[in-house]
């Protein structure tokens, strides 16, 4: 009866609920009577039945059986598990001892198809055994008839037609006539072992995840004949390598040390050194502490102290500087083989309004002059004329006012011939001399080209013997200087200005390789509101082509597009074609060189490197003294600073303008350029105007629509200009108002006080003696004592006896009373004088 109320039975219960955890009460005492009750709860534990007991029995019953065949293998029964002990029943719910059989009928059906499993895998290694021994027996029994007596080919085949298996490994002999030759014996090849199926270990022996894990089906075992084996780690095979290469390693005593060749540049941190000499930090820290410098490692120390260093630790340095990063010109120089001619660079220089535009309009064929401003080039511009002959020429059309020095220091610097503009009816004026020793200055041939020599009161020989003057003679006078009278009106002469820049240019020989990187000379650039950044380059040597990479200046980028003179788009530019250039990364400065170099990084880093440097310059400070700083703070108290923002439509219009201002200060007042740039006026400018106070300056600009709204909001000022000269009046106007009135002073008398009288309760009256000049009433006096001012005042009173009167002259004693001061003695002088106030210029 008891045995079947222990049994098991997998049918549902009435539901019920059955107490796991027991519960009680706990009395702690305390000092002074006090107690406290503590409810306690103990959790039974849960005691499960271990997976598989019963498992080695029917192990053992199974053994013993004999081995079914492998094709008639019986299906697995599941074994009944053992009956659990009733005290580990009455832990556990009806659920938990439910889901504890079921989990027991599993693993026993997995382990009897292990079981199957392992005794299929016994019969075909049986069979296979079987069958290599029988497949051995044929084969000495065959050998041995082959001996005793020769068989004919068709005796022989008909064993191999019987064993398939012997036919495989044996040549029968084809040969009838001749005896057949001993068989070769082949020696059976032992099939490659399996791993045998892990036996169970016994439960004493096995730890708890063992158990539970073992008679589980995964997918590895289910895939795998290791049955899932753990493989070493990656990380224990490397280690197993480093060890063998330690144990074949043979030490073969302290090793040589290696010399390294250690980069150094102008500075460098002692541990940027200490890793380029693969030495540890605090060695070299420890050699400059004997040197008597106490360094840290992230000290910078300079080049000849890292030397030292190197020298010491045994290496060999080898000295770099920043400035090798640059692109040096002067060391890329062409072969004489692979140079071709090239066209003359001719630029045209000279005075204002003498005809340097309407002369090259006239070589041209076009009207440049008619579309400039006040009728005066403002700007450099570059175009390339076809000659008769069919040779080409390029002409660079310089400014002729005084404010563009530079524009024309740049022109002669890049051109190879220099025409000399001379107006025949004004001769050589101050721009013209100044041509002359800029085109000195660059080394380069001038032909004097006198135009208008179809006016009135024009005089050429006046002309020839004024360029004497200048060391500069010509033909006619024996000399070398070409000379050509010309009419840019009438047109006449042209033909032969033409044959001098080519015969000229002829002597020159002028060459370049264009088959190189293109390299250019910046004449003029400037910020377009829908191109861009955008330079006018005159190329020098080589062929710029579109989508080439470049330095220019401290800006770089790639050639988006190139436009000739003439305003149409063009692939490449050979030697001396002037094109516009689309593709900066910013406005480039007038004269910067532009070089194309292999890839970006070397453009970015060329460029970052010239910033760097353009930045140092700007920001270098000179050595500080005291009296350089007393100095400076009076020369600031005095002067008075004139800020403006300056904005043109050309680079180099802005630096034009710029040094304009500068020449107009004075040791009163200076202009102060906040900011200056090409293109339109933008809202920073606008703002930067607005914190200052500043005008801004629009050379052929505009502000945009968001620049005029925050001008009108904060009140900034904007004087637009076309004509450099009319701005510098406007500014010199400007700058003079800031400083007010010019005030003169002049004496009119002098008189020496006598004696001193009371004059009411509180003021004095002193008596003079007038020495010189007039005294008269309310102008402005000073009253000096032993040579040294008392006072500055006005004179309030003038009496002679009890009379007031207007003015008392020299020779005569009156009396005074004097506004603001009753510091009066006998024997003081007083001046008199009066004050004029002149509008002041600069």
């Amino acid at each position: 009866m008891s045995d079947e109320q222990d049994k098991p039975t997998l049918t549902r219960k009435p539901l019920g609920l059955k107490r796991t955890v027991e519960a009680g009460q706990v009395q702690q005492q305390f000092s002074h009577g006090r107690r406290n009750t503590v409810v306690v709860e103990v959790k039974r534990r849960r005691v499960l039945g271990r997976p598989g007991e019963a498992a080695p029995a029917a192990e053992v019953e199974e053994v013993a059986a004999p081995a079914p065949a492998p094709a008639a293998a019986p299906a697995p029964v599941a074994e009944k598990p053992a009956a659990p002990k009733p005290a580990a029943d009455s832990l556990m719910s009806r659920q938990e001892r439910q889901a504890q059989l079921l989990r027991e009928a599993e693993e026993a059906r997995m382990n009897a198809l292990e079981e199957n499993r392992r005794r299929e895998e016994a019969a075909r290694a049986r069979a296979a055994e079987e069958e290599k021994n029988r497949v051995a027996e044929a084969r000495e029994d065959k050998a041995k008839a082959s001996e005793a007596a020769p068989a004919p080919a068709a005796e022989v085949e008909a064993p191999a037609a019987e064993a398939p298996a012997a036919e495989t490994s044996e040549a029968a002999p084809r040969s009838t006539t001749s005896a057949a030759p001993a068989p070769r014996r082949f020696t059976p090849v032992e099939a490659p072992k399996r791993p045998e199926p892990k036996r169970p270990e016994p439960k004493a022996t096995r730890g708890a995840d063992n158990r539970r894990q073992s008679g589980k089906l995964t997918v590895t075992r289910a895939l795998n004949d290791d049955e899932g084996a753990r493989a070493r780690s990656l990380a224990a095979l490397k280690r197993a390598r480093e060890k063998e290469k330690r144990s074949h390693m043979v030490s073969s005593g302290p090793r040589e040390k290696q010399v390294r060749e250690v980069v150094v540049p102008d500075s460098i941190t002692v541990q940027e050194l200490a890793n380029r000499m693969a030495e540890k930090g605090a060695d070299l820290v420890k050699a400059l502490f004997k040197m008597g410098m106490p360094v840290t490692v992230n000290q910078t120390i300079d080049q000849d102290t890292a030397e030292l260093l190197v020298t010491e630790f045994g290496h060999e340095i080898k000295r770099v500087s920043e400035a090798d990063v640059d692109i040096r010109h002067d060391e890329d120089v062409d072969d004489a083989a692979h140079l071709k001619p090239r066209a003359p660079v001719v630029t045209i220089m000279g005075h204002v309004d003498h005809g340097k535009t309407s002369l090259l309009d006239a070589l041209r064929g076009a009207n440049v002059q008619a579309g400039e401003a006040g009728g005066i080039t403002q700007h450099i511009g570059a175009y390339q004329v076809k000659t008769p002959d069919g040779s080409q020429v390029t002409f660079l059309d310089t400014p002729g006012h005084e404010a563009f020095t530079e524009m024309r220091q740049r022109g002669a610097n890049v051109t190879d011939i220099v025409i000399l503009v001379v107006a025949a009816d004004d001769g050589l004026k101050p721009q013209s001399i100044e041509a002359i020793a800029h085109a000195k200055a660059a080394g380069v041939p001038i032909i004097v080209a006198i135009n208008k020599v179809d006016k009135e009161g024009a005089n050429p020989q006046r002309v020839r013997e004024r360029l004497l003057e200048h060391e500069l003679v010509v033909e006619e006078m024996g000399g070398d200087v070409q000379n050509v009278e010309v009419s840019a009106l009438k047109k006449t002469g042209l033909d032969k200005l033409l044959d001098a820049i080519a015969v000229q240019a002829e002597i020159m020989e002028l060459k370049a390789n264009p088959d190189r990187a293109a390299e250019g000379t910046v004449v003029e650039a400037k910020l377009d509101k829908g191109r861009g950044p955008v330079a006018t380059i005159l190329v020098r040597r080589g062929t710029l082509r579109v989508g080439d990479i470049f330095v220019c200046g401290a800006e770089s980028g790639r050639v988006r597009a190139l436009i000739d003179d003439q305003g149409k788009q063009v692939k490449e530019a050979g030697p001396s074609m002037p094109v516009e250039v689309l593709g900066l990364g910013g406005v480039p400065m007038a004269g910067d060189t532009l070089t194309v170099v292999e890839n970006e990084a070397r453009a970015r880093e060329v460029a970052a490197y010239r910033q760097s440097e353009a930045l140092k310059k700007r920001t270098v400070q000179a050595p500080v003294s005291l009296e350089g700083m007393f100095e400076a703070l009076a020369d600031k108290a005095k002067v008075i600073e004139y800020p403006v923002v300056i904005k043109g439509d050309v680079q180099g219009s802005v630096e034009a303008i710029v040094n304009a201002l500068n020449r107009i200060s004075t040791d009163e007042i200076r202009v102060r350029v906040l900011q200056s740039g090409a293109g339109a006026i933008t809202e920073s400018d606008v703002t930067l105007a607005a914190a200052t106070g500043a005008p801004i300056i629009g050379f052929n600009v505009r502000p945009n629509a968001k620049a005029r709204e925050i001008a009108k909001r904060e009140k900034v000022r904007f004087m637009y200009h076309d004509v450099i000269y009319h701005l510098t009046d406007e500014v010199r106007k400007e700058m003079a108002g800031e400083l007010g009135p010019e005030r003169i002073e002049n004496v009119v008398g002098r008189a020496e006080v006598k004696d001193v009288f009371p004059a009411g309760k509180r003021d004095k009256a002193a008596g003079l003696l007038v020495l010189e000049g007039v005294i008269r009433k309310g102008l402005h006096a000073r009253l000096t004592r032993d040579d040294v001012i008392v006072s500055a005042t006005t004179i309030a009173s003038l009496r002679r006896f009890k009379d007031d009167v207007a003015e008392v002259r020299a020779g005569l004693e009156c009396g005074v009373v004097l506004a603001d001061t009753n510091d009066i003695k006998p024997g003081d002088n007083l001046e008199v004088f009066e004050v004029e106030l002149r509008e002041r210029t600069l």
